[in-house]
């Protein structure tokens, strides 16, 4: 195989992780029967699952919500799912691997938004919304301008997220499994078209749990052979590791990942608070019945996503002592085969040979498919819930017309999916996530924190706060390092730093804030005055949607 140049260097870059995607063109390797069996068995499984769902789709609670009866349990396994990427697996392995202690920064920052989402946003969130984050922003404000935001902000958000996933899954396909890029392109987007369209929140959310499922098993196994083959002695794999890598003892300190201050601030801040404004992660606290179960659900996910995190951290040390020492998976110049991003690959190789191989590479589809469903499915219901029937309909779509064109919106974004997928197989496709975070966080976090928490806020500082959050994030981006240089090829950018969070989130707080402040209009006085009722009703429920049976 040949090394992934462009995935070896995307692992030096905040976005790539975000994201998980696998960037860059990769050489197939020979099929691997076993990784195509487990495949075609979970591929099986998960159309059993969409057949039962589908049944059990009647409504439009029960496509957008399942119904609202998910336990917490169950959510906690999903949302881990909806979160924990192929390439988070793969990719803060590779970090581990290639300089050590470093790679638990992004281990970390992925970790700390989920005490935001516990404390802050869950229980709020459940107690005041119905589908969509959008439900809970407007419930005080106007609802065409600020449902327009919020499916700006969703549609953008899962756009750029959607690209990198479908980039990422077409390059670590043809790799693990010897398929065409472009065929394991549309194998994906048929299947996520598939779950999603037929059913709904419900099929999601078990494709997700069963993958959050095979993905913790498999990384347990090969965590666990790492410590027994140390006798659980973790000095002493800290040790071997020192001695073979060849950085040495470099590997146990800081390195050079973030350049200068404000970058560490920008990156902790995207991750931090873009988890909190991730549309496909929001919606899955309306798929359960009540606050507390919501509460539960972050605590779960929380456990899990943790717990995971602390596996890969294992496994790349791993991977320094078991895999970067046997010649078996160097190539000729002594760089790892498939580069860095595969030596997770590889150590479940050396530890369970051909069948654990086929496993985490059957494991690793699975995980791409659970995240397209849940990105394929927040952006459907932002196009058929909150564009279609608030904004176009006003409130008074026909059910069955908002479901028939929640699945026209499935298949659209499937088929768009596929295609931008084929468009930038050989593109850096790492700032999209990157962006794709800075959006939720600049976007979408602000004005849906201020609508829970400041009773000044107004439609007008909402709108043009977020919109300032969301036009800043794009255009930083764009003038940034990942796609002025990278991209675009210029000598220098024009916006120094990789992620621009610190900067739109600001303007996106502050443009909510100052133009609610100038705001004295009639409407603003009347919103402020129902806050009163709203800050009620996300204390104690009283008043929220119920949960409906299957």
């Amino acid at each position: 195989m040949r090394r992934l140049s462009a995935a070896a260097l995307a692992a030096f870059t905040p976005a790539a992780f975000a994201a998980g995607a696998l960037e860059g063109e990769a050489q197939k390797r020979p099929v691997n029967l076993t990784a195509i069996l487990m495949f075609f068995a979970f591929v099986a499984l998960t159309l059993v699952i969409t057949w039962w769902a589908a049944r059990r789709t009647r409504s439009r609670h029960h496509f957008y919500a399942a119904g609202g009866n998910i336990t917490g349990l169950q959510n906690g396994f999903a949302i881990a799912g909806d979160y924990m990427s192929a390439a988070s697996f793969l990719g803060i392995s590779a970090l581990v691997y290639g300089s050590g202690f470093d790679g638990l920064l992004y281990s970390i920052g992925f970790l700390v938004g989920w005490p935001v989402i516990m404390f802050l946003i869950a229980e709020r969130l459940r107690n005041l919304g119905r589908f969509t984050f959008a439900d809970v922003v407007s419930f005080r404000l106007e609802q065409r301008p600020i449902r327009t935001l919020a499916a700006s902000g969703t549609l953008v958000t899962v756009a750029f997220y959607l690209i990198a996933q479908m980039v990422g899954a077409g390059q670590l396909i043809k790799l693990l499994f010897g398929l065409e890029y472009s065929t394991a392109v549309v194998i994906v987007g048929v299947l996520m078209v598939i779950y999603v369209t037929f059913g709904g929140m419900l099929a999601t959310t078990w494709v997700q749990i069963v993958k959050a499922a095979l993905l913790l098993g498999g990384a347990s196994y090969m965590a666990l052979m790492v410590l027994v083959h140390f006798g659980f002695n973790l000095d002493a794999l800290f040790a071997k590791a020192v001695e073979v890598h060849p950085k040495h003892g470099a590997i146990m300190g800081p390195g050079g990942f973030v350049k200068d201050p404000v970058s560490a601030i920008s990156l902790g801040l995207a991750l931090m608070f873009g988890t909190a404004g991730l549309p496909h992660i929001l919606m899955r606290f309306f798929t359960v019945a009540d606050a507390k179960e919501a509460r539960k659900s972050v605590f779960y996910a929380t456990t899990f996503i943790g717990y995971f995190y602390i596996l890969t951290f294992i496994i790349g040390f791993g991977a320094i002592v078991l895999v970067s020492v046997d010649p078996q998976y160097l190539d000729a110049k002594g760089g790892l085969l498939g580069g860095n991003n595969m030596a997770a690959v590889h150590l479940a190789h050396a530890v369970g040979g051909d069948a654990m191989l086929g496993f985490i590479s059957a494991v690793a589809f699975a995980t791409i498919l659970a995240v397209v469903a849940g990105l394929t499915l927040a952006g459907a219901t932002a196009v058929s819930h909150d564009l279609y029937g608030s904004v176009f309909r006003k409130g008074l779509a026909d059910e069955k017309k908002e479901l028939v064109v929640s699945r026209i919106a499935t298949v659209l974004l499937g088929v768009l999916a596929i295609l931008l997928g084929i468009v930038f197989e050989k593109q850096n496709v790492a700032f999209m996530v990157g962006l794709a975070f800075a959006v939720a966080a600049s976007a979408n976090f602000p004005v849906l924190v201020l609508s829970m928490f400041w009773s000044r806020l107004s439609t007008r500082g909402a709108t043009i706060g977020g919109f300032l959050g969301l036009i800043t994030a794009v255009t930083l981006t764009v003038l940034g390092p990942a796609v002025w240089v990278k991209t675009f090829g210029h000598a220098q950018p024009i916006f120094p730093y990789d992620t621009p969070a610190l900067f739109s989130m600001t303007l996106g707080f502050a443009g909510c804030w100052l133009f609610s402040l100038l705001d004295r209009s009639p409407r603003a006085a009347q919103e402020a005055e129902r806050f009163t009722a709203q800050f009620v009703r996300s204390q104690t429920g009283i008043g929220a949607s119920e949960a409906s049976g299957h």
